[in-house]
């Protein structure tokens, strides 16, 4: 049984090449993430996908997921989580200081951020690069949507919810 194709303005779809290049550019990654990197079966991997994995974090990529083309994930020292068939649009972001799930069936559009940290602005006289970093864990529910250019951190979208394009949350 086929996937139906995806629709609308948001829609994630699959990268050109063919299922034996999106193999090897998984394989590489595999590789260069040092058993950090845990695939499942049928991941799809665009061009110039990165997967940066630190010492102390993990990714874990579900069966069927799809990293659209210079898609960047990066665990600094946090756990990011793709569920099954979960779609990573063109040019997204995923930063896990803590930690990052992307639900089942899930969407995340284009050039879209989620990230777990935001600085604590505690002290307006202090410039915000040198004040702490505040890590809160991001949830993205079961088939829920994050819209293209929407940026999250340390949010939690509910299973099915909608976020819409250029939405901050």
């Amino acid at each position: 049984m086929s996937e139906p194709a995806p629709i609308g303005a948001d829609a994630v779809v699959a990268p050109r090449g063919g299922r034996a290049a999106s193999r090897l550019r998984l394989a590489l990654l595999v590789l260069r993430g040092r058993g950090r990197l845990r695939a499942g079966r049928d991941v799809r991997i665009g061009r110039r996908a990165r997967v940066l994995v630190a010492p102390g974090g993990s990714v874990r990529l579900g069966d069927g997921c799809l990293l659209g083309p210079g898609c960047r994930i990066e665990a600094a020292g946090g756990t990011v989580e793709v569920g099954p068939s979960a779609r990573l649009g063109e040019r997204c972001v995923i930063v896990a200081l803590a930690a990052v799930s992307v639900g089942a069936g899930a969407t995340v559009g284009e050039w879209a951020v989620l990230s777990d940290v935001e600085p604590a602005a505690a002290d307006v006289e202090t410039p915000i690069r040198h004040q702490p970093l505040s890590p809160r864990p991001v949830e993205v529910g079961a088939g829920a949507r994050i819209g293209a250019h929407a940026a999250g951190a340390g949010a939690r979208v509910a299973a099915g919810a909608a976020v819409g394009s250029y939405a901050v949350v």
